[in-house]
C-alpha cells in the first residue's frame, strides 16, 4: 500500500437504519446526496453497527432465557446472564474470562467467524430499546460485497468496501477500529521479498492494509457523532476478493492462545 494526500470524508447526514432497510442502496444514495465526488478506487468504510441493524442482527434480551451454564459464567464475569447466553451463542471457543475488579469482568471469545473479541462483538451501545443488543453480521465479507455491487450499479464506480468494528488489543490500552469485512481490497499487503529504501531485503513485513484504513476512518466514526460512513481517497491498495479472513492469525502462530 502506498499513499499520496489521503483524504477521509464523512458522509452526512446519514439516516437512522432499521431492520430490513436496503443498506447498500441507502449508502449509495447518501453518497450521491452529499455531493461527494466518488471515484474509482476510493474505499467506502462502513461501521458494523448499521450493517447489523439493517440485517436485523438485533436480539431483545427480554426474550432470552439463560441456561445454567450461561448463568454460571455470568457470575464469573459479573454480566447479565441473558447477555452471556447471547454471547455464547455467537461463540466457538472461550479464550479467557476473569474479574478485572469487583463487578467488572471480561469475557474474551473466538466467534464462529474466527474473530477474537470481547463479548463476541455483542454490543449494547446505540441500540434502540433498552434491553436490545446487536450481533455481528453473519458474513461481513458478503455484506461488503453487496454494498460494493450496489455502489457500482447506482453510481458506476469501482470502489473497495471495508466494514469495521471497534476492538481492544492484547498489548495496548484503548480501542481501535479493525476490518471485519472486506470487498475489492487485499487486506494484507505482503512486502516480503521487496527491498527497503536502502536496498535491504524485507523478510517479515506484511502490512495490515484493511486494519490501517479501518483505524484511520475510525477517527471520524466517534460513537457520539452518528457518522457510520467514511470515504477514503488517495490510498493505492492491491485489489482482490479474498475477504477479511486473512487478517485472522492462525492459532498455531498465536502465542496468546
Amino acid at each position: 500500500m502506498s499513499v499520496n494526500n489521503v483524504q477521509l470524508i464523512p458522509v452526512s447526514p446519514f439516516p437512522e437504519i432499521n431492520p430490513g432497510d436496503n443498506l447498500p442502496l441507502i449508502i449509495s444514495s447518501a453518497i450521491k446526496k452529499d455531493d461527494i465526488e466518488l471515484q474509482d478506487n476510493d474505499i467506502v468504510v462502513v461501521a458494523q453497527k448499521i450493517v447489523s441493524k439493517a440485517e436485523n442482527r438485533i436480539v431483545d434480551l427480554k426474550k432470552i432465557k439463560p441456561t445454567a451454564f450461561s448463568s454460571s459464567v455470568a457470575k464469573e464475569v459479573a454480566k447479565d446472564p441473558r447477555l452471556v447466553e447471547v454471547i455464547l451463542a455467537e461463540t466457538k471457543k472461550i479464550i479467557r474470562m476473569d474479574m478485572r475488579k469487583e463487578g467488572h469482568g471480561r469475557l474474551i471469545v473466538e466467534t464462529r467467524d474466527g474473530l477474537i473479541l470481547a463479548n463476541a462483538g455483542v454490543d449494547t451501545s446505540n441500540v434502540t430499546g433498552g434491553d436490545s443488543v446487536t450481533l455481528l453480521p453473519l458474513d461481513s465479507d458478503k455484506s461488503a460485497d453487496k454494498i460494493r455491487t450496489a455502489i457500482f450499479k447506482k453510481l458506476g464506480k469501482k470502489v473497495a468496501v471495508i466494514i469495521t468494528d471497534t476492538v481492544g488489543r492484547p498489548w495496548r490500552e484503548g480501542l481501535v477500529d479493525i476490518a471485519i469485512g472486506c470487498s475489492g481490497i487485499t487486506p494484507l499487503d505482503d512486502k516480503r521479498g521487496e527491498k527497503d529504501s536502502r536496498g535491504f531485503l524485507l523478510n517479515a513485513t506484511v502490512m495490515a492494509t484493511g486494519d490501517q484504513v479501518a483505524s484511520a476512518a475510525g477517527l471520524l466514526m466517534d460513537k457520539n457523532s452518528q457518522t457510520p460512513l467514511i470515504i477514503a481517497k488517495g490510498i493505492n491498495y492491491k485489489k482482490s476478493n479474498r475477504g477479511s479472513k486473512s487478517l485472522i492469525r492462525d492459532s498455531k502462530n498465536d502465542l496468546f492462545r
